[in-house]
């Protein structure tokens, strides 16, 4: 069961604090400089809410822990699609990272719900797509298990390229500090090769949709 998260929204149509991702994304939308973050406890949300975006972004710089997401922060979108557009009967999936190369873990949610079906990791160490890419495969085989044709969300586009080609192109060197990613890659890719799938894998549309239900937040 995923745990209960909070979304502050400081900047949006309706600024407040909101218990759900959807929700969230309503007020914050198409909404220019729109400024809001996750957390994990409602105390949290509510002295960051209290504090003011302004008084979040000097704490978290003086931490080094990162802004809080903005949309004035990300590129335009080249096509503007619409919520509508999501299919919830579906799978997302996505990648949590500790540098790049570094400690990689993944998984894979309910769209709908937000509730984990699947994780993998840490990894001792690996690249943001290779885990992208182990992702989505895990995410086909589980489906494929439960003899499902569910769609799959990912936002790596990187990640989709390598599925349709059936095989990954990396530069993370093969050693010993890799051998742990390298051999679930090599897995992956034989799984491609010697199965068949009639899922839908899209791309999720971060810039019009907001992130992806399985981000972990570490952006």
């Amino acid at each position: 069961m995923a745990k209960q998260k909070y979304y502050v929204v400081w900047a949006g149509k309706k600024p407040g604090i909101y218990k759900t991702w959807p929700e969230c994304q309503e007020q914050v939308n198409h909404f220019p400089q729109a400024k809001y973050k996750s957390y994990e406890t409602l105390a949290e949300a509510e002295k960051a809410y209290q504090g003011g975006a302004k008084s979040y972004w000097n704490q978290a710089g003086a931490k080094g822990s990162g802004a809080a997401k903005t949309s004035g922060s990300r590129k335009p979108a080249a096509k503007d699609v619409p919520l509508s557009e999501i299919d919830y009967n579906s799978i997302s999936v996505d990648v949590g990272t500790r540098g790049n190369p570094g400690p990689v873990e993944y998984k894979g949610v309910d769209t709908q719900t937000g509730d984990v079906l699947f994780s993998h990791g840490p990894i001792a160490k690996g690249t943001n797509n290779l885990g992208e890419f182990l992702a989505i495969v895990h995410g086909l085989a589980y489906l494929k298990q439960k003899d499902s044709t569910q769609t799959i969300y990912s936002d790596s586009a990187n990640a989709l390229k390598w599925l349709k080609q059936k095989k990954v192109s990396s530069t993370l060197v093969r050693d010993a500090s890799t051998e742990e990613i390298w051999t679930l890659v090599d897995r992956a890719e034989q799984w491609l090769r010697t199965n068949t799938y009639k899922n839908k894998v899209l791309k999720w549309e971060t810039q019009s949709w907001g992130e992806i239900r399985a981000d972990y937040g570490r952006k």
